[in-house]
């Protein structure tokens, strides 16, 4: 029987702190693909002012509200993700990060239920 490197069973994904760094790389990605929807709105205010009020009418959509609201945790999760990465790279190891990482995950979440509290 072939024993399996401790690398190899998958029990480093339960960790905190791979699991902040994942959620960091997929919020990245999520961002990088709304960038070109974020870019064809503002072709819409080139084109013409009857354009982007249609478009500025749709996004009123309780729908595109909560998808905002996504985009704004995003948003927060990856920033505050950001800085939780300079401060391991360039500040001394503390014990802690995984407090750290949950803080992020928290006041990503605050971030996220304020834009929706003004939203609605």
């Amino acid at each position: 029987m072939e024993r399996r490197s401790p690398l190899h069973t998958g029990g480093h994904r339960r960790n905190a702190l791979w699991i902040a760094a994942m959620v960091h790389r997929i919020s990245g990605l999520a961002l990088a693909c709304f960038l070109p929807l974020h870019f064809l709105a503002l072709g819409l205010a080139i084109q013409g002012e009857a354009q982007l009020d249609g478009f500025l009418k749709w996004t009123a959509n309780p729908y595109v509200k909560l998808a905002e609201t996504g985009l704004v945790f995003l948003l927060a999760v990856h920033m505050l993700g950001g800085l939780r990465v300079l401060a391991i790279e360039n500040l001394p190891w503390r014990e802690g990060q995984r407090r750290l990482a949950m803080g992020v995950l928290i006041l990503a979440g605050i971030a996220a239920l304020a834009f929706l509290a003004t939203a609605v």
